[in-house]
């Protein structure tokens, strides 16, 4: 009797806590930055010190510390002409994925109203009137480096395997079809780890079955690196969280 109470008391006080600290039924995802722009910031000028770590995800394209980036040769687009050689910050879990999960994203909110009165919804509403939207957006280690042009004719699409199709970009190995992407072989690793870090994190984002089979398969086939196991020290000092993904498979390299 005494034991099934005490569990019963155990019980009520988790519960309690979970009502009345909701962020402690979080699991460990950003809760210290809530600004993309500063998330950009930092990644460009405490995570990507060195040149041997300023390359593309998709492309290996190398880029400055001025964000000015050297297309490799053989690459060639016949789209988003005027963002070519732009250096951007994409989202591989893109934010629309788990955006729409917020309320203020697909109905607005009260505080969503510009200069002329008009409301608004969509990401810009949800950036400004919720924090935990904000937090996930601002993500380090779901953010990397891309050609504009790129990021753009990724959009939001799911990654899959298009082996029949041929590369969007020449010598660069991406390939875009009917909405979807196949991504090049060295980016496979870094973007399954980045999807099954973001599903670990936050309820907000679930993977779906064909998904998680994609990114586990993938895992396993493009190994951890180097590169990417210092990329991930550096911003868990200074985004203050760990992502339990990748240390587990950079202290297995050791």
């Amino acid at each position: 009797m005494y034991l099934k109470t005490s569990l019963s008391s155990l019980l009520r006080c988790l519960l309690l806590l979970t009502l009345c600290f909701p962020t402690l039924a979080l699991a460990d995802g950003n809760q210290t930055i809530e600004s993309f722009t500063s998330a950009k910031r930092l990644l460009l000028q405490q995570v990507y010190i060195e040149p041997s770590m300023r390359n593309t995800l998709y492309c290996q394209a190398s880029f400055d510390e001025k964000k000015n980036v050297s297309l490799n040769a053989g690459f060639s687009t016949s789209k988003y002409l005027n963002r070519l050689a732009r250096y951007e910050t994409e989202h591989v879990v893109p934010a629309e994925n788990f955006g729409r999960s917020f309320s203020e994203w697909r109905e607005g909110h009260p505080s969503c109203v510009n200069s002329k009165g008009k409301s608004y919804k969509g990401r810009r509403c949800a950036e400004k009137a919720n924090s935990e939207y904000r937090l996930m957006q601002a993500d380090m280690y779901n953010l990397y480096p891309a050609i504009g042009a790129v990021n753009a004719a990724r959009s939001n699409y799911n990654f899959t395997m298009l082996s029949d199709s041929a590369s969007s970009f020449g010598s660069c190995d991406m390939r875009i079809e009917s909405r979807k992407a196949q991504p090049p072989e060295l980016a496979r690793g870094p973007i399954a780890r980045s999807y099954l870090y973001m599903d670990a994190n936050y309820s907000r984002f679930t993977l779906s079955k064909s998904q998680r089979k994609l990114m586990h398969a993938w895992d396993k086939q493009y190994p951890v690196t180097q590169h990417e196991c210092l990329r991930a020290e550096r911003i868990e000092k200074i985004q203050q969280n760990r992502n339990a993904i990748l240390y587990e498979r950079c202290l297995a390299m050791k």
